[in-house]
């Protein structure tokens, strides 16, 4: 009985001897995206990549959504990374026929209302412009990224992206109207534990050219 006492008294001893875990300290960035006029820009996707790093492990990915409500794309701009399944509901009560002909994914989702049975997996990175053949004013962006670090600006212009380890980015962004391609908009920015890093981004926009809506405008086939 005492040598089992003695011997649980030294393994607790060691217990407090050794180290635990290692704990990986994390940071964020906080980032801002204006336009040449100084306005905050929504829907803008900032990205990071460490130059140099080796490429992080995949993260189990849900399907990331893109809703059609009242006739349009919700959200206008979805970021996901590559191998995302995407699904597209259609909540209107009328048919959509959704569509791509951008090179990064093409793809078609002939007439339909509700969910169609599979998602579409984005499996490049790249800019997909949407479109639906009954409303040509329906249209949408899938921004597909090689990195899981991103996020996308709300109304403020501001976005967040956490749990990254410390170290030195390269931090870009992507707009559907950015006038630059989005490795000239190339910043670096350190990331340290503690207090968030901060980048702005200044960008030039291409006027917007959607096509405009028509009220009351149904399209052929009840779409």
């Amino acid at each position: 009985m005492r040598r089992g006492l003695a011997a649980l008294a030294l393994a607790a001893a060691l217990a407090l001897l050794l180290p635990g875990p290692a704990v990986t300290e994390t940071a964020g960035v906080e980032a801002i995206v204006k336009d040449e006029r100084g306005k905050a820009v929504a829907d803008a996707v900032v990205s990071l990549t460490a130059p140099g790093a080796p490429a992080p492990a995949p993260r189990a990915t849900a399907a990331a959504v893109m809703d059609q409500q009242n006739k349009e794309f919700a959200p206008l701009v979805l970021a996901v990374a590559v191998g995302t399944p995407v699904t597209f509901p259609n909540r209107d009560n009328i048919r959509h026929h959704v569509y791509s002909f951008s090179s990064t994914k093409r793809f078609e989702l002939p007439l339909y209302i509700g969910t169609p049975a599979a998602p579409v997996v984005f499996d490049k990175p790249g800019s997909v412009v949407l479109g639906c053949n009954i409303h040509d004013w329906m249209v949408g962006h899938v921004y597909v990224l090689a990195t899981p670090y991103f996020a996308k600006t709300g109304e403020d212009g501001r976005a967040r992206i956490a749990e990254l380890a410390p170290a030195t980015y390269e931090a870009r962004v992507w707009h559907p109207r950015l006038k630059a391609d989005p490795e000239k908009t190339t910043t670096p920015v350190t990331v340290t534990a503690g207090e968030p890093a901060r980048v702005g981004f200044t960008v030039d926009l291409k006027p917007d050219r959607r096509p405009i809506r028509r009220p009351g405008y149904e399209g052929a086939q009840g779409g």
